[in-house]
């Protein structure tokens, strides 16, 4: 945590994705999977977060102690490649700091289910990141889950707009729960100790 944040500060955990069932499974939506299970480890539902374009479950974790966390799970609502305005509007809202918030999303250069945890950054051609970094600059925690590149000569859109393949979804569960506890130990426990339990 940036040391001029105080311990009270909330967090906000964004899974970036697409609204809608159609788009429920597909690899670009990764993001929501993962903030849909930290809200079911914490008893949480989501809701619609006032104005801003998103839904929201507010609660805490980590351990009763000075490592518990009031946190604020979002979904923005408005479609991917406009996700900072929802993101910017809940920061503001809760009062998060930048470096207080945390971006769940799927990576293209990383081998599927591996995860990779940093600080700030560009956007690698990630439309959701690069939307959120327009709205408030890069520095915020990225969840980076890997889903590889697309086969043969599939476009890029194509490939992240596809839902996992059957091969992949054998083990997506396990992957989605440990990007989860990454997201939980990032949060509780700080970057540098999520990094060296969680990035392969």
């Amino acid at each position: 945590m940036d040391v001029s944040t105080p311990a009270s500060a909330p967090w906000l955990i964004v899974g970036l994705g697409n609204p809608g069932p159609e788009y429920a499974m597909n690899r670009h939506n990764v993001g929501f999977m993962v903030v849909d299970l930290i809200a079911a480890r914490i008893g949480g539902k989501f809701k619609r977060a006032g104005k801003a374009q998103a839904q929201v479950v507010e609660g805490r974790i980590g351990p009763a102690g000075p490592a518990n966390r009031r946190v604020i799970l979002a979904k923005p609502m408005s479609y991917m490649n406009l996700s900072g305005g929802p993101v910017n509007a809940l920061k503001d809202f809760y009062k998060v700091p930048v470096t207080n918030i945390v971006a769940v999303h799927d990576e293209l250069d990383i081998d599927h289910g591996v995860l990779r945890l940093k600080l700030g950054g560009g956007d690698n051609g990630h439309n959701g990141l690069k939307s959120m970094t327009k709205a408030m600059g890069p520095d915020y925690h990225r969840v980076r889950f890997g889903i590889g590149r697309p086969p043969g000569r599939m476009q890029v859109a194509d490939f992240v707009l596809k839902d996992f393949s059957s091969a992949e979804r054998k083990e997506l569960d396990y992957f989605v729960d440990r990007a989860a506890d990454a997201v939980e130990c990032l949060v509780t426990e700080g970057l540098e100790r999520a990094q060296s339990a969680y990035n392969q």
